[in-house]
């Protein structure tokens, strides 16, 4: 069975001693049984965290890098750089940075090459916007992000990707993917994935749902086959909604 992955992305929120805390909490309270928990603090954050959360195995990710190693890039933070800091992680495509940003799936790609060159493991985004499901387009939207996001990368760099399904309408609005139209999406990105590369890469890959996911709909979610844990927003920046998002995980496994 394929572990199931909870990450919390905390966007541009907390200052340093509530991150610190958050971790310290989610870390203390969560017996994490079965179930690999990640947090994505703001990059200026990421050391602290990373420290706080020293020997607990819970993940600390970045929340975006750029694909050189290193130059005369203004404000960007390389792979190294994420490494140093003491993350083991980089979310890469999230929607925000495609839509607010302008990020390309060419820059996408080549942020998840540079990203697992450097050795880090990666959280890749996809989704499509409200527009493009009622156009009918989300499985040409998915698939697009998907091939395009893994293009050039080897079936055995594969163990250190996760994709994370984020429907561009469910973020932060409150709306919700239902679970049959999310596992429809997971299932079909799980079939792209098998055709990229073979059954075996596609059974171990981990699928994640992001958008809107909270305490009451997260177990309804993670029970679908497909879906393989969640990469959670606002409900992260909290230790109850966010720990009561890591027990439907656990339930919903069975562990």
């Amino acid at each position: 069975m394929r572990k199931p992955y909870v990450a919390g992305n905390w966007k541009m929120n907390l200052d340093r001693a509530g991150a610190v805390k958050l971790a310290q909490e989610v870390a203390r309270q969560s017996d994490g049984r079965g179930v690999e928990v990640g947090v994505a603090p703001p990059f200026v954050y990421v050391s602290a965290v990373s420290e706080a959360l020293r020997g607990t195995g819970i993940h600390v990710a970045a929340q975006n890098c750029y694909y050189e190693a290193s130059g005369a890039f203004t404000g960007e933070v390389s792979p190294g750089m994420v490494l140093d800091a003491g993350a083991d992680s980089v979310i890469i495509g999230h929607s925000e940075r495609r839509h607010i940003f302008g990020e390309t799936d060419e820059q996408v790609n080549k942020k998840v090459r540079s990203a697992l060159a450097a050795g880090l493991n990666v959280i890749l985004c996809i989704g499509e916007t409200l527009d493009e499901r009622e156009a009918n387009k989300t499985e040409s939207v998915c698939e697009r992000h998907t091939r395009e996001g893994l293009k050039g990368v080897a079936a055995e760099q594969m163990a250190k990707v996760v994709v994370a399904y984020e429907p561009v309408w469910a973020i932060g609005t409150g709306k919700t993917a239902t679970p049959g139209q999310a596992q429809e999406v997971h299932a079909f990105v799980r079939g792209l994935v098998a055709k990229l590369y073979n059954k075996q890469t596609a059974d171990a890959l981990r699928i994640q749902y992001g958008g809107s996911v909270k305490a009451d709909n997260a177990l309804e979610l993670m029970s679908q086959a497909d879906i393989d844990g969640a990469l959670v927003g606002g409900a992260s920046l909290k230790v109850e909604p966010f720990l009561a998002i890591i027990a439907a995980a656990q339930k919903a496994k069975g562990l």
